[in-house]
């Protein structure tokens, strides 16, 4: 057994991000050493309060949780996803409120800190708009010099987007900030739909959550009732997609990407209609993964397994992760 990787989760806390937190609390893969929010699915604050519900439902009350960027970079923040997510972020489920509050730090302070106190071993795992990490970046621009991988869950390469035709979601909320975590000097994991798309979870696995003993599943099986809804149109049946599962997923390494050419990948952040487009560049392709010379962003285009399989087991314990 190796040692657990520390990691700093950077996210919005609504339904999909729960689970994503629910997953990395319980994988054996994963210290999660740090969170720090940012307005997304709902507003910082709200994800704050949210993710320190969640944390103490879990028993995990050591976790420091800072508040992030309540406005995105280039525009204010225009009020979060309720119909997606719910008006608090987390389908509309009340969570005993834990007794402990948000850091007095900023998240941008919490993740630089952390960098220094794990130099070199610091995972990143954004999950939300990356308002927080163009503001870490701007603050102390040696910051990419002591992380040792960024996996973040946004972006479309060969799919359309589900904001726009081009772009998803944490990719238009802040492009400015994407395209400077997606060019800072490390590496990058980018997790986008064109992978979270094609693994969801079914009506019997939320059920098994919202009927489990354990609180922390039980409120999370709850949270996917509206998610579910969410995503019937889509899928024609009750389900929903595992964007920032996924991404969890794999910064713990409980799924192998069959397909993830490390190439170039910029975002459009003019103010057209290709504005928060993930434009990688995946020519050459056609044999197989074809790394660019250089390139250090690898684009998940597809893992092995059953992602689904692989989460509910870790979640309720059923047999060791893969």
């Amino acid at each position: 057994m190796t040692d657990p990787i520390p990691v700093y989760l950077d996210c919005d806390t609504g339904v999909d991000d729960a689970v994503a937190l629910a997953y990395l609390l319980r994988s054996p893969s994963i210290d999660l050493v740090g969170i720090g929010t940012v307005s997304g699915n709902t507003s910082a604050a709200q994800a704050a309060r949210n993710t320190l519900d969640l944390l103490a439902l879990a028993g995990a009350d050591g976790i420091p949780v800072a508040v992030g960027a309540h406005h995105h970079s280039s525009h204010e923040y225009s009020g979060g996803a309720a119909h997606v997510h719910g008006d608090n972020g987390i389908g509309g489920v009340e969570l005993p409120r834990s007794g402990r509050e948000p850091e007095a730090v900023s998240a941008v302070e919490l993740l630089i800190d952390l960098s220094h106190r794990y130099a070199g071993r610091l995972h990143v795992l954004t999950i939300g708009p990356m308002t927080n990490i163009i503001e870490a970046l701007e603050a102390d621009p040696t910051l990419p010099e002591r992380i040792a991988e960024v996996t973040t869950m946004g972006g479309a390469a060969n799919v359309p987007g589900n904001i726009t035709a081009v772009a998803e979601a944490n990719v238009f909320n802040d492009p400015a900030a994407a395209d400077a975590l997606l060019t800072a000097d490390w590496d990058i994991t980018l997790v986008p739909l064109d992978a979270t798309m094609e693994h969801t979870l079914s009506e019997a696995d939320r059920v098994t959550l919202a009927e489990a003993s354990d609180p922390l599943l039980r409120a999370v099986g709850g949270m996917l009732d509206l998610y579910f809804d969410f995503y019937r149109p889509t899928y024609g049946i009750r389900t929903c997609a595992l964007h920032d599962p996924l991404a969890a997923v794999i910064a713990a390494g409980g799924t192998t990407i069959t397909r993830g050419p490390r190439v170039p990948v910029r975002v459009d952040t003019t103010h057209g209609p290709g504005r928060g487009q993930t434009i990688a560049d995946l020519r050459g392709q056609r044999l197989g993964d074809r790394d660019h010379p250089g390139a250090r962003t690898r684009v998940v285009l597809d893992v092995d397994g059953s992602i689904s399989s692989h989460l509910m087991q870790v979640l309720t314990g059923e047999r060791p992760p893969r």
